[in-house]
């Protein structure tokens, strides 16, 4: 969950859910998960290290 925002068909478009996000737009303009609550459990910490491939994951996508 978060806020994750991107530019596609020249439309702004939101979402919540990181797995809603289509798989081709123009442009990442957000990206920000909710922060897990503390205190962090290791898996807690294993899950954060995941959100930097995921951004770059979203980049790699983009068409612009």
């Amino acid at each position: 969950m978060g806020e994750f925002v991107i530019l596609r068909n020249g439309k702004i478009e939101k979402y919540s859910s990181f797995d809603e996000i289509p798989e081709s737009f123009e442009h990442v303009i957000k990206f920000l998960p909710d922060p897990l609550p503390e205190p962090h459990s290791d898996s807690d910490h294993e899950e954060m290290l995941k959100w930097n491939d995921k951004l770059k994951e979203l980049m790699k996508r983009e068409t612009r």
